[in-house]
């Protein structure tokens, strides 16, 4: 809220804004939060909610910021204008182009919209010749080439047919779970994290992730509970040769196309990514692989994840979770249930069936994602866990686990809020007078 209002304060900078000119949450993912506020090194600005003093500092940076942050709304208005002359059309320009318009204009100040064309070419074609070939059209060429689908499909099936269907229950590791789950939030502020180090690494040394992630073909429900698949039991993925962000299938149910798709929709240098051949294969090995993931850490970051996920209860009383929860299930419920349209929602919610919830009140959807909050918090964390795999960037320390898992619980909120605050502006001001104000912060 308070940062929604800030902004609103400013001026020359509806290209970062949305219709009811806030924030974009791409100004907020990509800009705001770590070029101008950088919660890390001002703790007092980070949070759902901050305090007097917290507010003031963060009116400070933006304010200081102010300058900087109009002349990146006029640098990306310049570059898309440009991008479309050069008929570009690879990419979101909103992802490619706006900490390098931060960065020009942290740099040059304000572009001139006729001298600096040159400047603003030269900008596009750095950004996307670093693609090296690795574009969604290759990707499409690659996998519609009619002899090589053959041969893919084929190592499809081959890979399906040697996925491990045993080993599921070796071993006990809820304990170590909750060990980590314990220590990580402390990882992160340097209090003593050698029990949660020790813990992960015994999942990982155990093949905890693996073991997990075999579960979910062989025990029905169990994927499908978890938002993971919308089959009983995930199924062989498909080849597939079109994606669109906007009808993406649930984590499990994606096709190969659609996984390396979303991949090259969020690389800012996709120099760092194999070959669209080389890409295509392991993918192809990676789907038919325990939880979807080649790289053991993260298959236990996900089994972590889940069982964190399943101990959350946003739309409970503060006091509904169990007295034996994790540390990181009461830290992160505690700041979800302060939500004001988690408030909202809990009032709505008289019972645990989502469908008394009133239909036409914006927040029926969200208060039904709310009692099972696990859903859109696994889909998440599978998506980031599966950029991560793709890149190598394995997790072995419990504090990188926690900005993981804490990460993907502040996206959701977010998400959230975003959400509410788009329903309630697009109903009569009558309908919406006792719907609680949600606003990006």
């Amino acid at each position: 809220m308070v940062l929604d209002e800030l902004w609103r304060e400013l001026d020359g900078v509806e290209p970062l804004s949305g219709p009811d000119g806030g924030p974009l949450s791409r100004t907020v993912k990509l800009i705001l939060d770590p070029l101008v506020i950088r919660p890390v090194q001002n703790p007092l600005c980070a949070g759902p909610i901050v305090t007097a003093d917290g507010a003031q500092l963060l009116a400070t940076r933006v304010h200081a910021s102010a300058d900087v942050l109009r002349a990146t709304a006029a640098w990306f208005t310049l570059l898309k204008r440009v991008r479309r002359a050069l008929r570009i059309t690879d990419g979101n320009p909103q992802d490619l182009y706006f900490q390098r318009c931060f960065e020009l204009a942290s740099g040059s100040g304000s572009p001139d919209p006729f001298r600096d064309e040159s400047v603003a070419e030269d900008t596009l074609r750095d950004v996307h010749d670093v693609a090296a070939g690795r574009t969604t059209q290759a990707l499409k060429a690659h996998v519609t080439y009619p002899e090589r689908a053959r041969e893919l499909n084929a190592l499809i099936d081959v890979a399906w047919g040697r996925r491990p269907l045993s080993g599921a229950a070796t071993g006990d590791h809820a304990a170590a779970i909750d060990a980590v789950l314990d220590a990580c939030p402390g990882a992160r502020l340097e209090q003593d994290g050698d029990d949660g180090r020790h813990a992960l690494d015994s999942l990982v040394a155990g093949h905890a992730g693996t073991h997990h992630g075999i579960a979910l073909w062989t025990i029905e429900v169990t994927a499908h509970r978890l938002g993971l698949t919308a089959h009983p039991v995930p199924v062989p993925p498909r080849l597939g040769t079109s994606a669109s962000t906007s009808t993406l299938g649930l984590p499990l149910d994606r096709s190969v196309y659609e996984r390396i798709f979303t991949v090259l929709r969020a690389s800012t240098d996709r120099t760092e990514l194999p070959p669209i051949h080389e890409l295509v294969t392991t993918e192809i090995a990676r789907s038919c692989s325990p939880w979807a993931l080649l790289d053991e850490s993260l298959r236990v970051a996900a089994t972590t994840g889940a069982a964190l996920a399943t101990g959350l209860r946003p739309i409970g009383t503060p006091s509904s979770p169990a007295a034996t929860a994790t540390t990181a299930v009461r830290v992160i419920n505690g700041r979800w249930q302060r939500e004001a349209y988690v408030l909202q929602a809990r009032r709505l919610a008289v019972s645990a069936d989502a469908a008394s919830l009133p239909a036409a009140n914006p927040l029926t959807a969200i208060a039904a994602e709310l009692l099972e909050p696990w859903r859109p918090y696994l889909r998440r964390l599978w998506v980031r866990l599966h950029g991560r795999d793709v890149r190598e960037f394995a997790v072995h320390e419990p504090d990188e686990l926690w900005d993981l898992l804490d990460g993907v619980a502040r996206s959701v909120i977010l998400d959230h809020r975003t959400r509410v605050k788009q329903a309630l502006s697009a109903i009569p001001l009558t309908d919406a007078a006792d719907a609680p104000e949600s606003r990006a912060s």
